[in-house]
């Protein structure tokens, strides 16, 4: 028989769409791994699109999506207003960078995935956690305990499948009566505050804008060494530091610091060294990259030094991008790409940066 002559069969309907339209594979696999600005635009292509984008599933899906540094929300001490510098103008942005939305002046304390917790200026200095993106915003209830003029605070929000309302935790390092650190922390599934009953004796002195948490643990720098608070079990130790700006890279600790015109980035490898016996050979610190700044355009980057704040490394964020300061300039450099770029001029030396996501989390 001659089959090659018979028409071929088709088991399909000819109806069925065997591909996704364009459109479709677009708002399916691009437009939730899209900055908030991009996406405002996008509202503009189709009525489709401007309905889907608003919708709370959405947004839900983009917040769990996009998690790319940004750029920076930078505040100067002799100022009230805050500002946002961008990596990309086109791509980044939010519609009121200097958070007049917020019902009273305020100082930025910490940035987390989208959400910024910051400190109002009057009355009891109350915190707010808001999106700068949507302008929405959450007072927070009145703590129990004094943090002080500048808190050693450390907003803490990973966005989750399961949770469609942004669940947080804000931890507060404070002063102890009775010499030492204890540990306010808020929970917006509680809607309270609550003073764990640990307590860090001892005359140590937290940077208050040094803290960063990696899971369930929070740390702090204390001058060379760091403060650390399970969240777990709620307990408190201190580890041998290394000097540099504290930041969480692929789930662990790790400290990055400028020595002249090299970027060291060392990891915490084991947190317990200081428990072993003496003259063992297991360092708590291994160095992971460094780095030639020489030929980068950096003219003068300083050194780690405990006793001041703007030291060359400001912090790194969740995707290997380190921002150092140098002068008034900000840089960043990709550990990835290995490219070294001027991204920012003109910064007050005395100006407190903070890293940002472009996410439409909800609060």
């Amino acid at each position: 028989m001659d089959w090659g002559k018979r028409p071929s069969k088709f088991l399909a309907n000819k109806n069925s769409k065997i591909y996704m339209d364009l459109k479709d594979i677009i708002r399916e696999n691009a437009l939730p791994f899209l900055p908030a600005k991009c996406l405002f635009r996008c509202t503009s292509v189709c009525r489709e699109w401007q309905l889907l984008i608003r919708t709370p599933f959405f947004v839900h899906q983009q917040s769990n999506s996009f998690h790319d540094f940004s750029g920076f929300f930078c505040q100067s001490q002799s100022s009230s207003a805050a500002f946002f510098i961008p990596l990309d103008p086109m791509a980044y942005g939010v519609p009121d960078p200097s958070l007049k939305f917020l019902p009273e002046p305020v100082d930025i304390r910490y940035s987390s995935n989208g959400l910024l917790c910051c400190q109002g200026r009057t009355g009891y200095k109350a915190y707010y956690i808001c999106n700068p993106v949507t302008r929405k915003w959450k007072m927070l209830p009145k703590h129990t305990s004094d943090h002080g003029s500048d808190p050693a605070v450390v907003l803490i929000f990973e966005p989750s499948l399961l949770n469609f309302v942004a669940e947080y935790k804000l931890v507060c390092a404070f002063p102890s009566e009775l010499d030492g650190y204890e540990f306010e922390i808020y929970s917006s599934a509680d809607g309270s505050w609550r003073v764990s009953g640990e307590i860090l004796f001892g005359t140590r002195k937290i940077q208050p804008r040094s803290g960063v948490h990696v899971g369930d643990i929070v740390y702090w720098r204390c001058g060379y060494n760091i403060i650390a608070f399970d969240l777990k079990m709620e307990r408190s130790s201190l580890l041998y530091g290394s000097g540099g700006a504290l930041a969480a890279m692929n789930g662990k600790l790790c400290s990055a610091s400028t020595r002249g015109q090299v970027l060291v980035i060392n990891v915490l490898s084991n947190a317990y060294t200081n428990t072993m016996q003496m003259h063992s050979e297991v360092r708590t610190w291994e160095e992971r990259h460094r780095i030639q700044l020489d030929n980068s355009g950096i003219i003068a980057v300083p050194n780690y030094d405990p006793q001041h704040e703007n030291n060359g490394v400001v912090f790194i964020s969740l995707n290997g991008v380190v921002v150092m300061r140098s002068n008034e300039s900000l840089y960043t450099h990709d550990l990835k790409t290995k490219s070294t770029a001027r991204v920012a001029g003109e910064v007050a030396a005395n100006a407190r940066v903070f890293p940002y996501v472009n996410s439409l989390v909800e609060i």
